[in-house]
């Protein structure tokens, strides 16, 4: 054990930090694909986040169908979560979980229009709720060391 070391973790850490990209990111797959569906949704969607072709296509000329593969999806992922924060800070918005989540489903024209559905808004509201439970369970612990 060492000396003089302070071990500090808890509800201070937690509240402390708002919930990231990675949270966020698992809420979304929580809600778009929580069982790994392989089947095309409604609208053509597949993979962990349920993109669409269009949406894929922006960011990779991998195949479609390799959305299927949850790495290839989180690749994408982030990709579009970086390019929806990125708007939203470019028009003065701040790109928080709920924002973010609200971009996602809508649209980021739809959010910078102000002309987002309720569903959207219950599904941004749901997202940023299963993101700030993420955030709370994950672990944190902190060492620091006394002089």
């Amino acid at each position: 054990m060492i000396a003089g070391a302070v071990i500090m973790f808890g509800s201070v850490f937690n509240e402390a930090r708002a919930a990231g990209r990675w949270e966020t990111l698992e809420a979304i797959h929580s809600i778009e694909n929580p069982m790994n569906v392989r089947e095309p949704g409604r609208y053509g969607e597949l993979g962990a986040y349920q993109f669409r072709a269009e949406t894929w296509r922006r960011y990779t000329r991998l195949p479609f169908e390799r959305a299927l593969d949850r790495s290839c999806s989180d690749e994408v992922a982030v990709q579009h979560y970086e390019w929806l924060k990125a708007g939203l800070e470019r028009n003065g918005i701040e790109a928080s979980v709920y924002n973010i989540a609200l971009a996602w489903n809508a649209g980021i024209g739809a959010v910078l229009r102000g002309r987002v559905p309720a569903a959207s808004r219950d599904y941004a509201t749901r997202v940023e709720n299963i993101a700030t439970e993420l955030q709370a369970r994950a672990p944190r612990l902190e060492v620091a060391f006394a002089h």
